[in-house]
């Protein structure tokens, strides 16, 4: 793997990471007072920041680590995680993701803003916060710029020699200079830390740079002999190190390895093993060589572990100071080492008694969609076979039939597995709308919570990454123009804080997406009179709530007084209707004056396979999608009546509904059918009503698989796709919203309209 493959999974995993920073802080925002949370959000930025420096990716460690530094702060309860401060690091999160996408992609990111963050964040980490109206405009961060927080952790590869512990004397001296502080740290390593490459005694070199130090190795946890495990790690160190750095120094060092290991830090010298005075204070002061002979059999060895014998010699290490004899130790050394080894299994079984993650793998696009397409193709040959066999059926092929219904349902089984491995939960578009929904709040000088409902639900990975852009119109709208200011809000009796709720959920076969505000609703009187203005509709028409509703629509439509960065061009509300009909799907509105309104989105849960209802139209074979069905029904005579010069209703339970000839519409016949020939399928249209398609015959329903027409052909008015049928003939998709649309008045595009073959 070469080092731009390295570099690709990196960022991968960068989106992973920011997908949790910005999950843990929503989740500090709403109240979430779990240690875990914190812990999660502080790993991410720190698996970032990691990762980068392996890159050399300066902005991106600069600000990660003044991020991480007041994350730290939050974890240890030195900083309490305020609403105010939460707002500063969901926006740090913003620009950290904008810093990983330009360190992706080779773009930039305005250096005022990060600095700004960058001051805020230090500030709060100094325990200085500065209110957010009163925040200096810092210097801008450049690719040079170096950190405002020291950053101990060095990026760059360091020599190492042995000689690092050698003879420089610094005596005890050190001790009585000024603005020096004394640490107790306990580290003990697991074996995860080893299998990594990382070492112990590159650690200790490391932290020795701070200061003066004394080590003393603990080995209680040392088996016998023949119970050690290769792999494992059985060595703890207590040091002693007197330094004029901070708390946040001595544990920088262990950044990198502190999910690898046990580590503590503690002020003062408690620990008799470094105590001043007493017996412990004469203690010698060399290294003692390990010996294998200790580990011999003697006549104890039956009762005494290896590690006891071990434990009889002191190993007190004192870095850059000379060799002495060693001496036996006190009994009472092992102490700390035990109560590391308690807490070890303490935490071992904390860690065991979580499940496991599952694993996954990396597996490209393409691959998938190429196994789509060969069990689409599957499908299709199953289909083929059956009708083969069913056309050619003598009364002597039960056991064949038998073998078909097997193969059939096997086939079906490996289509739903496939289209699995394509199934996506929508959470990462929906986390995506909660960084929207901050920056048109600030923009706009809103109070808005967004709360998100049914994260989890899966949807094919081509549906999830084409409603973000209609979700992102969406968005913008209902806080522009749904929410009110705080001033109404409280003038209303409302809370200031408006709501935005997004949910997901699954509803006959197709997935459902609502984007509900409880603002002012939609201003009807308004809207009407800018739809007369723009000659939409005729200043004496009386239309309906919903038709009215389903104005901000048009295109070109918009309720601006005037433009802004957000609104007012009469572009977005159009685009979303054209995204979502362009995924086979529908959207409706709901709206209460004072309450709110509520836009519900209705897509297809896969972009490959249809449920299908087969039917026949000026002897043309049709599939129209089963989920835009609502009820088939014989049309009878007296239930049919005419309404102007060429329109049909059709009566059913006591209301009317439109009657449209499918064939007459697609130009498949010049003249209109007789109705009560036919078969009407009653079909829900994108503004809610009814309309009545009339075909000839229905053949059945089927699955099938979806073919583009548009790659394959070109577009076809009122025609979504195209698949192929058992019998190897091709069949074309009905567009049911483009019909409907089209029976209302509006053209087909005549000139590359259908026409009837064959």
């Amino acid at each position: 793997m070469d080092m731009n493959e390295i570099k690709e999974i990196f960022f991968q995993e960068c989106e992973e990471q920011l997908a949790e920073l910005e999950t843990g802080l929503l989740a500090l925002n709403d109240g979430d007072t779990d240690p875990e949370t914190v812990n999660a959000v502080f790993r991410a930025v720190h698996s970032i920041k990691g990762g980068a420096g392996a890159f050399g990716l300066d902005d991106l460690v600069s600000f990660a680590h003044v991020f991480e530094t007041t994350l730290d702060g939050v974890r240890s309860n030195k900083l309490e995680a305020s609403q105010d401060l939460l707002k500063v690091m969901l926006k740090s999160a913003d620009v950290l993701a904008d810093l990983t996408a330009a360190a992706r992609d080779g773009g930039k990111v305005d250096a005022s803003r990060s600095s700004g963050l960058v001051a805020e964040l230090h500030a709060y980490a100094q325990g200085k916060p500065i209110p957010a109206a009163a925040a200096p405009e810092a210097a801008p961060v450049t690719k040079t710029a170096e950190p405002e927080v020291s950053d101990p952790s060095a990026f760059e590869p360091v020599p190492f020699s042995f000689d690092d512990f050698g003879d420089d004397e610094t005596g005890d001296t050190a001790t009585e200079q000024s603005g020096r502080s004394e640490f107790t740290v306990r580290f003990k390593p697991r074996s995860d830390l080893y299998a990594k490459g990382n070492e112990a005694v590159l650690l200790l070199r490391d932290l020795s740079k701070l200061g003066d130090m004394r080590v003393h190795c603990e080995s209680d946890d040392l088996p016998s002999i023949d119970a050690i495990d290769p792999e494992g790690a059985f060595f703890a160190w207590l040091i002693a190190i007197e330094t004029d750095q901070d708390e946040a120094a001595i544990k920088s060092v262990f950044e990198f390895a502190e999910w690898d290991c046990q580590i503590s830090v503690t002020a003062g010298v408690t620990d008799k093993v470094f105590a001043k005075t007493g017996e412990a204070s004469d203690l010698p002061m060399a290294p003692i060589p390990f010996d294998l002979s200790l580990l011999d059999a003697d006549d104890e060895a039956e009762t005494i572990p290896a590690q006891a014998a071990v434990a009889e010699v002191s190993n007190v290490i004192p870095i850059a100071a000379p060799a002495q004899e060693a001496v036996p130790t006190s009994p009472e050394l092992p102490r700390a080492a035990k109560a590391i080894a308690v807490e070890a299994e303490k935490q071992a079984a904390t860690v065991a008694a979580v499940p496991a993650a599952p694993q996954t793998i990396r597996v490209d696009l393409d691959r998938v969609d190429r196994l789509i397409n060969l069990v689409g193709e599957l499908v299709i040959n199953q289909a083929m076979l059956a009708q083969s066999v069913v056309e050619n059926e003598t009364g002597r092929g039960a056991a064949i039939n038998l073998g078909l219904d097997e193969l059939q349902q096997l086939t079906r089984e490996i289509q739903d597995s496939v289209m699995a491995i394509r199934a996506q939960p929508v959470k990462p578009v929906f986390q995506r709308m909660s960084r929207i929904v901050r920056e048109i709040a600030d923009m706009t000088h809103k109070e808005v919570r967004l709360v998100t409902e049914g994260e989890n639900t899966e949807v094919d990975k081509t549906v999830i990454d084409k409603i973000a852009e209609p979700l992102t119109h969406m968005i913008r709208n209902a806080v522009d123009h749904g929410l009110e200011t705080p001033e109404k809000r409280i003038a209303a009796g409302k809370n200031p804080e408006g709501v935005l709720r997004l949910t997901a959920k699954h509803r006959s076969g197709r997935i459902v997406i609502e984007i509900a505000d409880d603002g002012a609703g939609i201003n009807r009187d308004r809207v009407r009179q800018k739809a007369i203005e723009n000659g939409l509709i005729a200043a004496d028409a009386n239309p309906s709530d919903e038709e009215i509703d389903n104005l901000i629509f048009h295109p070109g439509f918009s309720t601006a007084d005037k433009v802004s960065d957000i609104s007012g061009r009469g572009v977005g509300m159009d685009v979303v209707k054209r995204s979502i009909q362009s995924l086979g799907g529908r959207i409706s509105i709901v709206s209460k004056p004072g309450q709110g309104s509520v836009f519900t989105m209705s897509l297809p849960l896969t972009l490959a396979v249809l449920d299908g209802m087969v039917v026949t139209v000026a002897n043309q074979t049709l599939v129209v999608p089963l989920t835009a069905i609502v009820e088939t029904l014989q049309p009878e005579k007296s239930h049919i009546h005419s309404f102007g010069p060429t329109q049909r209703l059709i009566a059913i339970r006591d209301t009317f509904c439109p009657l449209v000839d499918v064939g007459q519409i697609l130009n498949f016949r010049g003249s209109p059918a007789d109705p009560v020939a036919g078969v009407a399928l009653l079909v829900e249209s994108e503004g809610g009503g009814q309309r009545a398609l009339m075909v000839d015959a229905i053949q059945g329903q089927r699955q099938v698989v979806i073919k583009s027409l548009e790659a394959n052909y070109t577009h076809v008015p009122g025609i979504a796709a195209a698949t192929i049928l058992g019998d190897g003939r091709v069949a074309l998709i009905l567009d049911v919203d483009a019909v409907v649309t089209a029976s209302r008045g509006h053209s087909l595009a005549p000139e590359i309209a259908m026409a009837a073959v064959g």
